[in-house]
């Protein structure tokens, strides 16, 4: 009995097996999935070869025109004036930016004069006996000298003997001695030289000044200049008087510049040339950073698209039946963001924006848009 059990036992795992090994080849036999293929959308524009004026884009900073650096030629405490000597201060011409004390300085100044009018006092009567055609000129002198004035010129000498007489007293030492105290009065104040503003102060009322220290700067902020680097291969189509436009960062604000310098000299490292242009206009600031694009030459039969769009910086890819193809060009000229390319023929169908992936043969759809020449 035992053995009929297990026949049968047998039997049914045999049975069970061959079900299950052809339900097995039945599955193997089902078709495979099929996958819907994408076909990606790209943005297209032809292109229309024609004449592209190249435009050299160059920056630099703005720097006044009229600029000079305030520094002390004495010694003394600075004094208050009307207006603070401050950054931000506008003056007028002529008008007094800063002043130094003066006072003990005053005051030698007026013992030297008093010396001189002494010493000229002195020799009248000599002057009387010895020059008598010369007295009242000498006279008149006198009555005119005024101790708080400035001194005036002496009179003029006629003779060789009235010259070594009045040498011989000291007269014209004296003379030219308070003629040089004068002239150093005057730079106890500081004048406007011209209408401008006051951009950086390193003293304050009451500081103690001395020979030689910078005191500050002073703008003239109606006129400035841009100084900027242009590649030498240009350099010859630079010329004193050309237009150029000059825009800021975010291209908000334009002004209309002029070439006024180019300088002989190339940079070694460079290989550059300083061009120098002239810019007048409203919000304009000193130290600014301005784009400034100068007109060159023009390439002909040539057309201008994106750097993004180069594929090894020499390669583009066109859409021709729906397909993408790799050509090669000739870049021309680069800019910082587009570049001017030549060999593709007019009416050639390119990308209008990059396409991620893409590759020689890949199926697109194409969404013509209007060119960007």
């Amino acid at each position: 009995m035992r053995k009929i059990i297990i026949i049968i036992a047998s039997l049914l795992f045999v049975a069970l097996a061959i079900f299950g090994g052809m339900a097995i080849a039945k599955n193997n036999n089902k078709p495979k999935p099929k996958f819907k293929k994408v076909i990606k959308t790209v943005y297209t524009q032809k292109i229309e070869n024609k004449e592209i004026p190249v435009i050299i884009t160059t920056s630099g900073n703005l720097s006044a025109k009229n600029k000079i650096e305030l520094f002390s030629e004495v010694q003394g405490v600075l004094k208050k004036t009307s207006k603070d000597f401050k950054a931000g201060t506008q003056y007028n011409k002529n008008e007094t930016i800063l002043a130094i004390n003066s006072d003990e300085f005053y005051a030698n100044l007026k013992a030297q004069k008093s010396n001189l009018i002494n010493a000229i006092t002195a020799i009248m009567p000599d002057i009387q006996l010895d020059f008598p055609n010369e007295y009242e000129k000498w006279k008149q002198f006198l009555n005119s000298f005024d101790i708080n004035k400035a001194t005036p010129k002496l009179p003029q000498i006629n003779s060789e003997k009235e010259k070594y007489f009045i040498s011989g007293r000291g007269i014209n030492t004296n003379y030219y001695n308070v003629k040089n105290l004068e002239v150093k009065l005057g730079k106890y104040t500081l004048r406007a030289p011209y209408s401008g503003i006051l951009t950086e102060v390193l003293v304050t009322d009451g500081t103690l000044v001395r020979v030689g220290q910078k005191l500050g700067e002073f703008i003239d902020p109606s006129v400035f200049e841009l100084e900027v680097n242009i590649n030498e291969a240009y350099a010859s189509l630079l010329k004193k008087g050309n237009k150029v436009k000059v825009y800021n960062l975010n291209k908000t604000q334009e002004w209309i510049a002029t070439v006024i310098r180019v300088n002989a000299k190339v940079d070694q490292t460079t290989q550059t040339i300083k061009t120098y242009l002239q810019i007048k206009g409203e919000n304009l600031r000193e130290g600014m950073y301005l784009n400034a694009d100068l007109k060159s030459k023009s390439i002909e039969n040539a057309t201008e698209i994106s750097r993004k769009l180069l594929v090894n910086d020499s390669q583009l890819f066109i859409v021709k039946d729906s397909t993408l193809n790799l050509i090669d060009i000739n870049p021309v000229y680069f800019t910082n963001n587009t570049v001017i390319v030549k060999g593709i023929e007019n009416e050639t169908t390119i990308l209008a924006k990059t396409l991620p992936g893409a590759y020689s043969g890949m199926k697109v759809k194409t969404i013509k848009i209007q060119n960007k020449q």
